[in-house]
């Protein structure tokens, strides 16, 4: 199905999916302690405690089942004037980051990060409303965006 938000003359490339048990470790680790202290006070204090472990249990699970579906919608590419992040399924997004915007490219990894050999990239611009992220790059290739993109965005910063 054509979309014409999308441009039609680059290649969407995947992030890697080594993102899914990051997120799926996180998730974990924020819903965990609730959990816990609702199941312990359910136990030693009230029964009805109970009702909010099933509510953080029914949390965890759906965000399990969701972060697979949401990593794989997340792609970039290469056009020959802006770096192109597109994520989501039923709500859409699309940033396009001009190179020559582009003021300076952080590459950031958490130890559970690399623990799995992926990086994100953040992409700094003048103004908050081109800047963008992306999460889930294996970490050569996202030494290899930084180079490229500040090397990009310097070559159109000079050719202004």
């Amino acid at each position: 199905m054509l979309n014409p938000t999308l441009p039609q003359d680059v290649e969407f490339r995947p992030i890697s999916e080594s993102l899914i048990p990051v997120r799926r470790l996180g998730s974990l680790i924020g819903n965990l302690p609730f959990i816990i202290a609702t199941a312990l006070l359910g136990y030693f204090l009230h029964w009805a405690f109970y009702i909010g472990t099933a509510f953080f249990l029914a949390i965890l699970m759906w965000t399990m089942w969701l972060i697979p579906r949401q990593v794989r919608n997340i792609k970039y590419a290469e056009s020959d004037d802006e770096f192109i992040i597109r994520r989501g399924v039923m709500f859409r997004s699309l940033t396009a980051v001009p190179y020559g915007r582009i003021q300076y490219v952080d590459v950031n990894e958490g130890p559970i990060a690399r623990h799995y050999g992926i990086a994100s990239i953040t992409l700094h611009t003048a103004s908050a409303e081109t800047a963008g992220s992306l999460d889930g790059l294996p970490a050569a290739e996202a030494n290899r965006l930084r180079d490229l993109l500040a090397q990009r965005g310097s070559a159109e910063l000079a050719g202004l």
